[in-house]
């Protein structure tokens, strides 16, 4: 039952879209799937057609009753279905922005998130976590809570930048708390081959990481439909199926699963 979080610090790199279309992808190979935004921005939970705004309970509440032990709602109690009966979420608002100051002086700070995971780690096939972009607590937090980290990466110079800093993070976070997290891979989005630049981008991080870590075979393309999919409350494979964008995230599911198995 892996836990793989989806992580980068940078914005704008596709990490909730990936987090929405691989559990899609997953739950049309009949696996069931839990969805965790763990981003105050609630983006993941808008691609499932939830408000943020109008959300009574939401991760910052579990937190809260696994930080204080005042038995509040759990995991079950939060857990939102989807339209798509394999897959239920865990939503959040910008309330989740008060858990950095919360967590600065609880003990064992860095593992909450799996305990808040804990109860339910064997009802699902695959728990997915989309992390906010930053290097924060709540981004230490699903790292150590996590099997695997699933990295998405733009095909741009400024975007490969930072993958050392985030692959630093994730090296001390397995030296520290978590000795099994594992990289599932490097998942180039937003690329266009057609453009010489996109094309270095990729083969110089294949180059520079490819012999320790797994990059994706298959890339995402960029696409309009991206933007238009939250607004419709669906991910990509659900609003647009035949588009290039749904077809490389199958792929990149059936990637994951094959090697897997």
């Amino acid at each position: 039952m892996p836990v793989v979080c989806i992580a980068n610090q940078k914005g704008g790199v596709g990490k909730t879209t990936t987090a929405a279309a691989f559990a899609q992808g997953l739950a049309e190979h009949h696996k069931r799937v839990l969805l965790i935004d763990w981003d105050p921005q609630g983006s993941l939970s808008v691609n499932f057609g939830i408000n943020p705004d109008n959300l009574r309970l939401t991760t910052y509440d579990v937190l809260r009753t696994v930080m204080l032990k005042n038995g509040g709602p759990s995991i079950e109690q939060i857990a939102l279905n989807t339209d798509n009966p394999a897959i239920d979420i865990v939503p959040s608002n910008i309330e989740l922005s008060q858990a950095q100051l919360d967590l600065v002086g609880i003990p064992e700070r860095e593992s909450i998130l799996k305990e808040i995971i804990r109860p339910v780690r064997y009802s699902y096939d695959y728990i997915l976590i989309d992390c906010l972009p930053s290097l924060g607590l709540l981004t230490i937090n699903a790292l150590a809570a996590a099997d695997k980290v699933l990295i998405p990466l733009q095909a741009d110079f400024l975007a490969m930048k930072g993958l050392a800093l985030l692959l630093h993070t994730i090296i001390e976070v397995k030296e520290k708390l978590n000795h099994d997290l594992e990289i599932l891979g490097i998942l180039f989005t937003m690329t266009n081959p057609r453009t010489l630049h996109s094309r270095e981008v990729i083969d110089v991080t294949k180059r520079a990481f490819g012999s320790r870590i797994k990059v994706f075979e298959n890339t995402v393309p960029t696409s309009v439909r991206f933007k238009e999919a939250p607004a419709a409350g669906m991910s990509i494979l659900t609003y647009a199926p035949t588009s290039d964008g749904a077809i490389a995230y199958r792929l990149l599911t059936e990637e994951v699963l094959n090697e897997k198995s």
